[in-house]
């Protein structure tokens, strides 16, 4: 049988063989480190796991934060019978075997059957599918384990079935009582008694960023590469400690992709260029796309700064353009040149909020047709109709500017902020507006139209 016989489970191994995070997999919430906010005392899920009244679970968060150790705990605290699938290796023929396991499990003894699926989002949409009957009927409990974001990853007739749990990232003193609970713990070292140097733990904690498998695993091969044959105990010292650890792989799926370009966005928005910098930095550490990171820059360039720095945008650009050119790892600079600027830019949304504007009245309002006088004159059908008769010709007028409608019905839909060039744009702007308003009083009052209004560039408005 599939489950029985080919699935080995943490249990078949001999406790000296299995690793030290197996080894230290807590028995109870008492030992379970972080995650409060979802099975704290009096929290939904561990209402839920207490009165064994839960469904089906996702389980999402970063490597190493506790979502198999989780699994596990509520099957043991649930007296279920617990099946663990890879989604990496699984078939969908595993998966309808393992569900009738359980029917049959559930029939006799009468026990009920947790699946765990760990990295379900690698599961195909046809093997999700599968589960989806059973799920609903609660031949199992299913609880599947994800680092993707489960709203991008799993169809969402399953996750309708399921509650979704975020799980985060250790804090640096739950992380600290990992290591110590490791280390006196006759389940970790049983026999050796382990002294961990208070810098040697403060390492540990702050380069592990939030993975307990990480510590343990790191903790583990300190203890092991520095024990003497005979020696009842050891000694991690900083040195130690540092050598024990393998190089920093970012937490980087989809919630560190999306995450972490908000980031970058929000801290340029901010006007934080030392934010903007870290976490540009973080984004091509992870392997980020160059080419993602700078359409990101351009557009931001053009809603967030706008008018009130036209160069940003014209920056942003060429920084695009120079990294096709260039690759890394010099098109960091050039990205870090364009989110300095555009970070330190006044900044200004004048532009896209006309834009939106100016779509939600095309959506919501009657459409308003082209003025008689703008429209095309050159077409045989557009002479015949008359079409741009009385189209004044701006440049025909002084300084280029002419009283004419342009809108049937006439709106506002660009008002510059008030800030940087776009604050000057905003001075001309008011000034042909309320000259356009004075002409217009004034052949209401049967006068005529007067020279348009002296709009010479204002002491630096070219800079």
């Amino acid at each position: 049988m599939l489950f029985e016989d080919s699935s080995i489970q943490a249990a078949d191994v001999p406790p000296e063989d299995q690793p030290l995070a197996a080894r230290m997999r807590p028995a109870s919430f008492a030992e379970y480190a972080g995650q409060q906010h979802i099975i704290g005392p009096g929290k939904m899920l561990r209402r839920a796991i207490e009165a064994d009244t839960f469904t089906s679970v996702i389980l999402h968060g970063p490597p190493g934060v506790g979502k198999t150790t989780l699994a596990e705990l509520i099957s043991t605290l649930t007296a279920s019978h617990f099946e663990r699938l890879s989604a990496v290796t699984a078939r969908v023929a595993d998966v309808r075997e393992a569900i009738s396991h359980a029917v049959r499990r559930r029939r006799h003894p009468g026990k009920r059957t947790i699946l765990f699926i760990d990295e379900i989002h690698r599961f195909s949409r046809s093997q999700q599918d599968v589960l989806l009957p059973d799920v609903e009927k609660g031949v199992i409990r299913l609880i599947g384990a994800t680092t993707e974001n489960p709203f991008f990853q799993i169809v969402g007739p399953l996750i309708s079935r399921s509650q979704v749990f975020r799980l985060e990232p250790l804090s640096a003193d739950e992380l600290r009582a990992v290591a110590e609970r490791a280390i006196s713990d006759p389940r970790g070292f049983p026999d050796l008694t382990i002294t961990l140097r208070d810098d040697a733990m403060d390492f540990l904690v702050q380069v592990c960023e939030g993975d307990a498998r990480r510590l343990l695993t790191a903790l583990e091969l300190a203890v092991n590469s520095s024990r003497r044959t005979g020696a009842d105990s050891v000694t991690i010292d900083l040195e130690t400690a540092a050598e024990s650890i393998q190089q920093k792989a970012l937490n980087y799926g989809d919630d560190g992709h999306y995450d972490t370009a908000s980031a970058l966005i929000k801290s340029m928005r901010g006007s934080d260029p030392d934010a903007a910098v870290y976490w540009l930095a973080k984004m091509l550490e992870a392997g980020e796309d160059i080419l993602f990171i700078a359409r990101r820059i351009v557009i931001f360039a053009a809603e967030d700064v706008g008018n009130a720095d036209p160069r940003a945008l014209s920056l942003a650009t060429s920084a695009m353009q120079a990294i096709h050119m260039i690759g890394l790892p010099e098109s960091r600079i050039i990205l870090s040149q364009a989110v300095t600027y555009c970070a330190t830019c006044p900044k200004s949304n004048a532009a896209i909020k006309a834009i939106d504007k100016a779509i939600g009245d095309i959506r919501k309002n009657r459409v308003q047709p082209v003025p008689m006088h703008l429209r095309d004159a050159h077409s045989s059908a557009g002479r015949q109709t008359g079409s741009g008769e009385g189209y004044k010709y701006p440049h025909d007028f002084a300084h280029g500017v002419v009283d004419q409608d342009y809108l049937t019905v006439p709106a506002i839909y660009y008002e510059p902020a008030n800030i940087g060039y776009e604050a000057r744009l905003g001075e001309r702007l008011e000034q042909w507006r309320a000259w356009r308003r004075q002409q217009q009083g004034m052949q209401d009052a049967g006068g005529k139209e007067t020279a348009s209004p002296g709009h010479e560039a204002a002491p630096g408005l070219a800079d």
